[in-house]
């Protein structure tokens, strides 16, 4: 009884599920409560370690995209990790310099990823992160600027380059309307005053120049994103950076996802450290 008031009193609620289990995390940094996915191998053991795998959602989806991309428990049995999906709402995966109630990079660090080494026994040499779209891009801020903490990374389609006209290009292409930019205006600051580059992942590249650790990207040839994810290969190259990028046919859609994080999983196990 006391523990279940302790939960209640912390403003968590855990729902489990058979080897899944649903967060709703009321946080101090993000306006809404946060939700989180967690699957776990069925053979999950707690004295066991585990590898750990964030999967980052896309622009306009939530913390169900992935679980709707492919099976994630299926993963997670497959590989024997643990597969974290939170709520990353519209914020890009920042701490925005205009709002306050949208810190979400501080939610990540300081309250999603200490609540999932608590809940489990975590392998800490062993902790990957991945995303598609809007999540690759977060996958890749975090990794760029939390080496430490992650092994390797991934990102799928990636919205890299965080540019005006091309982010007003993509919105038309998809919704017919500015809501991609209107959301970035909110979080990022009018993008007439304020430098919308200083957040592309080019631009963290050449702030971190230390940075050369390995990961994975990939993009369809029919992605209109695809551009984002060739320039960041010449960057790579550029700086030897031991990146692995793949280039297949595909577009911007689910049937592309639910190929191409078969490929980073592959990659995470074959990263694996003792």
């Amino acid at each position: 009884m006391n523990k279940l008031i302790g939960i209640i009193i912390g403003l968590v609620i855990t729902i489990s599920l058979k080897a899944q289990e649903k967060w709703i995390i009321k946080s101090q940094y993000t306006a809404q409560s946060d939700t989180v996915l967690i699957f776990k191998p069925k053979s999950y053991n707690e004295k066991e370690q585990l590898p750990l795998v964030y999967l980052l959602h896309g622009y306009s989806e939530n913390y169900r995209q992935w679980s709707k991309t492919t099976d994630l428990q299926k993963l997670a049995d497959q590989y024997n990790f643990i597969i974290v999906t939170p709520d990353g709402f519209t914020s890009y995966y920042i701490n925005s310099p205009t709002n306050k109630k949208s810190q979400y990079e501080d939610f990540f660090f300081k309250e999603l990823v200490p609540k999932v080494h608590r809940s489990f026994t975590i392998d800490d040499k062993n902790i990957f992160i991945s995303g598609l779209s809007m999540g690759g891009y977060g996958a890749l801020r975090y990794f760029i600027l939390h080496p430490d903490y992650f092994n390797t990374a991934g990102s799928t389609s990636g919205a890299l380059e965080i540019d005006y006209p091309n982010f007003r290009k993509v919105s038309q292409h998809f919704w017919q309307n500015n809501r991609l930019i209107d959301d970035l205006t909110t979080h990022m600051g009018d993008p007439k005053t304020a430098n919308w580059n200083q957040y592309s992942i080019s631009t963290l590249l050449k702030q971190h120049p230390n940075f050369k650790k390995a990961f994975i990207f990939d993009c369809g040839t029919e992605d209109i994103l695809y551009s984002n994810s060739t320039q960041l290969k010449q960057q790579t190259d550029g700086l030897r950076i031991p990146a692995t990028f793949i280039s297949q046919p595909g577009d911007h859609n689910t049937e592309y996802w639910n190929k191409s994080i078969e490929h980073h999983f592959v990659y995470f196990k074959q990263h694996l450290k003792k």
